[in-house]
This record gives C-alpha cells, structure tokens and sequence, in this order.
C-alpha cells in the first residue's frame, strides 16, 4: 500500500520548504527538520515545544488516515477505533477526510490534525515539515508490516545476484515507485549494479506487470514490491516456485501513525497507551491484511531504509 511517491505530491509541498517561518530560540539541533521545530535531542523527530504554553490539549481530538481508495471508506474501517479512542482518551474524536497527501501534511503543520496515519514515503515530509512524531505501524504480535525491494528472475535463468544482470533486460514499474524503481536506484549501487548505467531501465507500468513479463521472459529480471509478488503467488496468478528472489532489500515499513509534536505530553502519553492496548476487530483485520495491532516502531532506526531512498532521489533529480 502506498508505494508510490508522486512527483505532483512533491511539488505540492514546496512550499512549505519556501514558507517563512519563526525558527525557535536556542535551537542546538534541526536536522533535517523545517525551522518551526527542534531536535535538541537528535532523536530526528521534533521536540516538545519548551515552553508549556505551547502545548495542545484539545477537546476534540482530529484523526485521519493516509489517503487511499474512498476517504469515506477508511472513516467506517476506522470507526471502531476512533470511538474507541475516544473512551480511552475522555475526549471527542472525528475523522478528518483527506484527498491527497500533501493536504493531510498541512492539516497536522497548521494544527488542525492531532493524529493520523502517514503514508511510507510521506511520512518523511510529514516528521520534517509538520512535526509528525511516528510512534507506530500497523502489525501483528510477529512485528510491523512492511514489505521489501526484491529482484526477481527465472528459476531457470544462470543469473545468481543482481550485479548478474549488467546489460540485461530490467523491468522497473514507473518513475515514483518506491520499491519499482526509487529504491532499486538507491540500493543496488552497493550491491554492485547501477540502474540506467549497467542496464538500460524498462518501464512495465505496474508490479503485477513486471512479475509476469519475468514470467513470460520478456524482462531478465524484475524489481518488485515483496507484498505484491505474494499476493500473486497466493492469488493463483503466478507459481512461486517459477522464480527466484536474488536481492531482497531491508523492509520497509507500510504507512506510520503519528501525533502532533506539540499535544501536551499528558494527552500524548495516554493516547500511545490507548493504541498500543487497541486490538482490531476483525473486519479491520479484513482490511488490513491480517493486522490485529499498532506496533510500536522508532522513526530514527526503522525509517532509515525510507531516508536513504528519499535522499538518493533527491539526488537524481537534481542531476
């Protein structure tokens, strides 16, 4: 879910990085973060503003979740956890609807958004120029979920890693796809293979498509989200067994849950104690791919692998 990081998306939020704004006093540490907000602390997410006049604690508590499919749809999916929330809390809660990412950043950098969930790749713009504290990941008792970059090639085929595949036919789904494309141009360099140097890059338009032309040896080898290619396999549209995985990268994180950095640290407290006792029913588990539980996560150590893609791309555009 969420794999995609549209250039539209990024455009949008330039303006937040132009915006003036009032950097606090005496700040040691930013970071990477917009100067609205400090890291004294270098943990990478915002402090909590020194001064206690400046903290929130609203009556109602505003929350939304990443933008995907109908806005509507995730207000019903959500129900039992925002009025559950809302128990926990002793506060109101409403669902906020959004229509694009860059909307939702914005609503929680002007304080109209306590908490919500970010997508992967946005959940970076959300931390640095909203002061979105992630605290967890949709999940099970196992961990978070997640998925990986994998490679992919025929079970048949000689070659054994990706820097194998120098000269061959590649299959990158589109130019903002984080594990089709972004991060294979971040990620493979050190394992030997530059994308666009070492091989020319062909775009197939989507996951399920790269797997198949692997499949009917149209591609060499293929770039894809580890999520997708089970789904496929468990869907009766490919065999596993037909292909073998020859990179598999660190996993990335599905969409994070933050707060604002500047709820009180009393309501913030209580609020991550009510997520993290909150177990879904099971129509969320429906939706959620099995998901029973918010796990609690680190923004520093397990959106790493999400920076280095985001600063690679970064990077080429700017070549």
């Amino acid at each position: 879910m969420n794999k995609l990081i549209p250039s539209a998306f990024l455009a949008s939020l330039a303006w937040m990085a132009a915006a003036p704004a009032l950097a606090q006093d005496a700040c040691p540490n930013r970071g990477d973060l917009d100067a609205l907000y400090c890291d004294a602390n270098k943990d990478m997410v915002a402090d909590v503003p020194t001064d206690p006049a400046k903290w929130k604690n609203p009556s109602t508590l505003v929350f939304t979740y990443t933008p995907v499919e109908d806005p509507a749809k995730y207000e019903n999916i959500f129900k039992p956890f925002t009025d559950y929330l809302g128990q926990c809390t002793g506060k109101k809660v409403v669902f906020f609807q959004v229509q694009n990412n860059a909307a939702q950043i914005e609503a929680m950098r002007s304080g109209r958004l306590h908490v919500g969930g970010f997508s992967t790749g946005p959940t970076v713009f959300a931390v640095n120029k909203a002061g979105a504290i992630p605290f967890s990941v949709k999940g099970d008792a196992k961990g978070f979920q997640g998925y990986n970059l994998i490679t992919i090639v025929k079970a048949s085929s000689p070659y054994k890693t990706v820097a194998d595949l120098k000269g061959k036919k590649v299959a990158h789904t589109a130019p903002s796809s984080n594990s089709g494309h972004l991060a294979p141009l971040a990620l493979l360099p050190g394992q030997g293979i530059t994308p666009g140097k070492d091989y020319e890059i062909k775009f197939s338009g989507k996951h399920d498509q790269s797997t198949l032309g692997v499949g009917t040896g149209d591609y060499d080898a293929a770039h894809v989200a580890s999520d997708v290619f089970e789904r496929m396999a468990e869907r009766g549209q490919i065999k596993e067994a037909d292909f073998r995985i020859i990179y598999r990268s660190q996993r990335f994180p599905t969409s994070s849950f933050a707060y604002a950095h500047d709820l009180a640290p009393e309501l913030a407290n209580k609020m991550l104690k009510c997520f993290a006792d909150f177990r879904f029913p099971p129509d969320m588990q429906k939706n959620f791919d099995g998901a029973d539980r918010f796990v609690t996560i680190n923004y520093a150590r397990d959106w790493d692998v999400v920076r280095t893609v985001d600063k690679a791309a970064a990077a080429n555009g700017k070549k």
